[in-house]
């Protein structure tokens, strides 16, 4: 149990050192040097734990999915409906299209490298697990009778998934529209996975209009 816990504390500090310096710097800025002096923690502390910059790079990224996971759980045991955890899930659209959210600068920045060893096999496994993941939160609304049974959670989680990384893509190509919203992208997948005949496509509006 406590090598459970220092294992999870070392990785926290890793990850919000290293987020906290791409923000400040980017990701090829970024040294593993600076990510010991931010972090507190030796080299060898680090590569117990991690290969290299890549790799906590890719934790990094995993994070992001583990955060809006925890935050659909919670939504759903505080009430298992089709609203509460769509706006769990929704809550981190906006960030898809900024260019300066960490966690686009650090797709972009291994995508371009995934041709290199080891980097594919992180992109794969974020890839893997998103997919995954979304499938999940589709079976857990089939399960609650708020999702049809005749929705293919695989393949409908893929297509998000699909879709989130389109964005995160398009969030650093300068000048492109964004005609399509994180607000877009909610009642799409709200209308895809919640048309029955008889209910709503899409959550009620909140105050102020917010869907967060």
């Amino acid at each position: 149990m406590k090598r459970e816990l220092k294992r999870e504390q070392t990785l926290r500090k890793l990850i919000e050192a290293s987020r906290d310096l791409i923000r400040e710097k980017g990701c090829i800025q970024t040294t593993m040097s600076d990510i010991m002096e931010r972090s507190g923690l030796s080299k060898g502390a680090i590569f117990h734990y991690v290969k290299g910059k890549d790799e906590l790079f890719g934790l990094v990224l995993q994070s992001r999915t583990e955060e809006t996971d925890r935050l659909f759980k919670e939504a759903v045991n505080r009430r298992p409906d089709f609203q509460g955890p769509m706006r769990a899930i929704a809550s981190g659209f906006p960030e898809l299209s900024d260019p300066q959210d960490v966690s686009n600068r650090i797709f972009r920045y291994l995508l371009g490298r995934s041709e290199e060893p080891g980097v594919g096999e992180i992109l794969a496994r974020y890839y893997e697990d998103s997919v995954r993941k979304s499938a999940v939160w589709i079976e857990q609304g089939q399960r609650h009778g708020v999702i049809p049974e005749a929705v293919d959670a695989n393949k409908t989680g893929e297509m998000f998934v699909l879709l989130s990384l389109g964005m995160r893509l398009r969030s650093g190509i300068e000048g492109v529209p964004n005609s399509v919203t994180a607000e877009d992208m909610a009642e799409w997948i709200a209308g895809t996975l919640h048309s029955q005949p008889g209910t709503a496509s899409s959550w009620p509006e909140e105050e102020g209009g917010n869907h967060r």
